[in-house]
């Protein structure tokens, strides 16, 4: 949280920003990990930095006439194990597990911020890119990883050129509008021109979106009301 504080504070005094894109990201991480805070790596990494950030830089953000926030999200976010309890994974670790939760994460943040700046010039939109082999799978081990892998990349698989067009989409588009979740329309939603996407069930929910934004707040010790000029 020092570093991302730090990170923030120096643009958010004198900067504007039209274009802010959380696409900080770990995967699969074999064993739980922590931050130095004390967070669970996946979730802290995937949601919960992007979260403070968010929060700190939020002044630069309010500066910009039409700024969009846009966020990374996966197509794991629909997996059942994506729910958003245990959100530290102290009770039960599995690693992509704890990705799906974070994923989940992501697009409930997403459309909860969009609520909380409605109406308002900010557009908060989350996007998932497909699937495209680029280093995040870098954790996954076993000797069956290492087969399959090569083979799924060539098979089912799309570019990392083609997996960006989803979040240049979402920043650039006049028909991509706030709260809005934007995926790839090809086969499984792995690869494709960009199109609004089904959510996850239940991600829409303003009850999630309201614990998961409390959660937030109270982990990470930094308050965030993006309706107002400043942020704490």
């Amino acid at each position: 949280m020092s570093s991302v504080r730090e990170a923030a504070t120096r643009i958010a005094e004198t900067e504007t920003i039209d274009l802010l894109f959380n696409n900080a990201g770990v995967m699969n991480l074999p064993r739980r990990r922590t931050t130095p805070d004390g967070f669970e790596m996946t979730f802290g990494t995937n949601h919960l930095g992007h979260f403070a950030f968010n929060a700190h830089i939020w002044p630069a953000v309010r500066r910009a006439t039409a700024p969009r926030v846009i966020t990374v999200s996966a197509t794991a976010a629909r997996w059942p194990v994506g729910r958003l309890d245990d959100l530290m994974s102290e009770q039960r670790y599995r690693p992509m597990g704890a990705y799906a939760k974070s994923k989940r994460a992501n697009i409930v943040y997403t459309l909860e911020l969009a609520r909380r700046t409605a109406p308002g010039p900010v557009e908060a939109l989350v996007v998932h890119p497909g699937s495209a082999m680029t280093g995040i799978q870098q954790h996954g081990t076993g000797a069956l990883s290492r087969l399959i892998t090569p083979i799924a990349a060539r098979l089912f698989m799309g570019s990392a050129d083609g997996a960006a067009w989803p979040s240049l989409y979402a920043a650039t588009s006049p028909q991509a509008h706030s709260g809005q979740f934007i995926g790839p329309a090809g086969r499984d939603q792995t690869s494709g021109t960009p199109e609004p996407a089904k959510l996850p069930r239940g991600a829409d929910d303003p009850a999630e979106g309201e614990r998961l934004w409390t959660a937030s707040e109270e982990l990470t010790g930094v308050p965030f009301t993006p309706g107002a000029e400043t942020a704490g």
